[in-house]
């Protein structure tokens, strides 16, 4: 039973990336829930699978800093914001019906207020917490090979 529940785990988890991965282009879908949810699958079913994303290039520093301080750098705050809202004003020109253009202003409005709710991380932060995550993750896989 417990073999299933960790590929299930492992599934889910797999299925929840991609998705999160679809939402850095789609502002429809999330890409944060997406990849905490992930990294919620990988911690209990495969540790390789976990250690793999939280120490991931692009995503391992962003989860860490969201998980632990609830913060992003204004950087990726103003870069996702730009981005939403250009892809759902393109949207709304291609799509004729108005119940889908409310929809994607909805949408708009609630991941721009989850965003802007976001503690802000400035250069300074990153600076302290790059060499917090670098440290971490350096002590992480030394425990690894140990």
């Amino acid at each position: 039973m417990d073999s299933i529940k960790k590929y299930l785990y492992i599934i889910v988890g797999s299925v929840s990336l991609i998705l999160g991965i679809v939402g850095v282009f789609l502002p429809v879908l999330p890409t944060t829930p997406f990849l905490l949810l992930s990294s919620f699958c990988y911690v209990r079913s495969s540790q390789r699978m976990y250690h793999w994303l939280i120490n991931h290039k692009i995503f391992g520093a962003y989860i860490y800093n969201y998980l632990t301080y609830k913060a992003i750098p204004k950087k990726t705050k103003v870069g996702a914001i730009l981005f939403l809202w250009t892809t759902l004003i393109i949207s709304m020109i291609i799509v004729k019906y108005l119940h889908i253009r409310l929809f994607l202003i909805v949408v708009g409005l609630a991941v721009s207020t989850h965003l802007l709710m976001l503690k802000t991380l400035n250069k300074e932060d990153l600076k302290r917490l790059d060499g917090l995550y670098f440290n971490k993750n350096k002590e992480s896989a030394l425990s690894e090979k140990e």
